[in-house]
């Protein structure tokens, strides 16, 4: 029992050391998934708190801090989101879901 882990994509018990997972079939290891053409796209944020702290925050780059941006959260805050711009452009991607996390994966549940 002790040479088993759970998948971080489906959860399911797998062997410590596998690299990809039998039961959904991701790369356990970014850089294998990388090489092999398949994206880990499943994140642990979602996309309703990231767009409502976008809509009411953007300017100040909230919705950057929720998902682990602090780098770029903090630009925002001081230029305003870019004066606005580039909060609503950021609102735009997390609507048709291609905004990312601070670890590149997608954020792509609502609830």
């Amino acid at each position: 029992m002790g040479e088993e882990r759970r998948c971080p994509y489906c959860d399911e018990v797998i062997n410590l050391n596998a690299k990809k997972c039998k039961h959904c079939g991701e790369f356990l290891d970014p850089t294998l998934a990388a090489s092999h053409g398949s994206s880990i796209s499943n994140s642990e944020k979602r996309i309703l708190p990231a767009f409502i702290l976008c809509w009411f925050f953007g300017i100040f780059g909230v919705h950057r801090f929720y998902v682990g941006k602090t780098g770029t959260g903090i630009i925002q805050l001081l230029t305003l989101g870019g004066l606005g711009i580039w909060a609503l452009i950021d609102l735009i991607m997390i609507v048709i879901g291609n905004f990312t996390d601070a670890n590149g994966n997608t954020i792509n549940q609502w609830t």
